[in-house]
């Protein structure tokens, strides 16, 4: 049985890429190492183990001469910096052309057909926000008119949130795939829409990540539909599925937290998870116990890195390791390890946007020889691990 497990730190970027300016970005931006600095250092002594200090000068994560893991960094091809772009590239699609984004908000056409598809009788907002601002900016609005609150980013993104007290999730997620199907027959090229359904809490209007739906343009062939194809499992934890638009899942759940995901994966590791009840319809069990655990975990990026929290960002940093020794006692003699990230979300840089920078790689196995990668021309090299070990 040989099987790879990818975790992807969602935004874990370690520095601004050259064209970094043609994607209004700064060349200060480095998300782990300004983390740790603002920190003062990261208690990570999982990660320092398998080499993540040798990568380069992180404020509190000693280099380690008797590293067990290879570790290097990956300069991306594709041109773009979200999570899409990221995620496909890792899986060996490389997307040559960015996808478009909408900095004076959405064209009128688009968004009329969007009122008049879903019946929604308005939209609130229609320009570039901070999500957890613009909540909290039109939710009285929101509630008197029960329009839904349509907004982008510097991301390829059309995000619908409402109250799920007022319109029921469902209404949501139906508008979601009814903007996905608008935009993907105008030819709006829009990486993702993303359903962010919210409650009020304790008289203030919070997100529910739990229930937060992306819903992506389906990609052309990747690595996930080669193992598929092949008989063997694909299990997506956390919005892997989403980010796919389900091509080459074979199994699927989300999660709420990172903590749910590190437990998932490593539930997925020892064997512990129930697939069945998480298999696709089609999925037929071919016999082969070589598979993919692919998860995503996002906290590091939703939750902090938008919100310039730098603190929170290094306490799930950190959260992270301390579930890697679990993880780490638990893989097999035939299991590969990799833990690496999409692109950058620097929460110490002006702005609440992605960064477009360098991401680390790290690769363990029971069996691979420790070594400095270098620097790594494509994201695609971890597609390239992947199907050498499990083919």
């Amino acid at each position: 049985m040989s099987r790879a497990i990818v975790m992807v730190i969602d935004s874990c970027g370690i520095g601004a890429m050259p064209d970094c300016r043609e994607f209004n970005d700064i060349p200060e931006c480095n998300t782990l190492r300004n983390v740790c600095a603002f920190n003062h250092g990261l208690n990570v002594p999982n990660l320092t183990k398998l080499g993540l200090g040798n990568i380069q000068d992180f404020e509190g994560i000693a280099k380690n001469s008797d590293a067990i893991g290879q570790y290097g960094t990956m300069k991306e091809k594709s041109k773009g910096k979200d999570t899409t772009t990221g995620h496909w590239e890792l899986a060996g699609l490389i997307s040559e052309k960015p996808f478009a984004t909408f900095p004076d908000g959405f064209p009128d056409e688009l968004i009329e057909k969007f009122i008049e598809e879903t019946g929604c009788g308005g939209i609130l907002a229609n320009c570039p926000a901070s999500g957890t601002a613009i909540i909290e900016q039109l939710n009285e609005e929101h509630h008197k008119t029960k329009f839904p609150i349509v907004y982008t980013s510097a991301d390829s993104v059309f995000q619908i949130a409402l109250d799920t007290d007022l319109i029921p999730l469902a209404t949501l997620y139906n508008w979601c795939e009814t903007a996905r199907k608008i935009l993907d027959e105008g030819g709006y090229n829009v990486s993702r829409v993303i359903a962010r359904p919210y409650k009020i809490i304790d008289g203030k209007p919070t997100r529910i990540s739990k229930d937060r739906r992306d819903y992506s343009m389906v990609p052309s062939r990747t690595l996930l539909n080669d193992i598929k194809d092949r008989g063997m499992k694909v299990v997506a934890i956390g919005k892997i599925e989403d980010i796919f638009s389900k091509s080459g899942i074979t199994h699927a759940i989300h999660t709420g937290s990172n903590k749910e995901g590190l437990e998932l994966t490593l539930k997925a590791i020892k064997n512990e998870l129930t697939l069945e009840s998480i298999a696709y319809p089609d999925y037929k069990d071919s016999g082969s116990e070589n598979y993919l655990i692919f998860t995503n975990l996002v906290d590091t990026d939703m939750l902090y890195g938008h919100r310039n929290n730098a603190k929170g960002y290094g306490e799930a940093i950190e959260e992270i390791d301390r579930y890697l020794t679990d993880i780490l006692g638990q893989l097999k003699e035939d299991d590969l390890l990799i833990i690496t990230a999409d692109h950058g979300c620097d929460p110490t840089v002006p702005g609440t946007d992605h960064t477009r920078e360098y991401v680390p790689l790290l690769v363990y196995g029971k069996h691979i020889e420790p070594k400095d990668l270098g620097l790594i021309d494509g994201f695609d090299y971890v597609a390239k691990l992947i199907k050498d070990w499990i083919f």
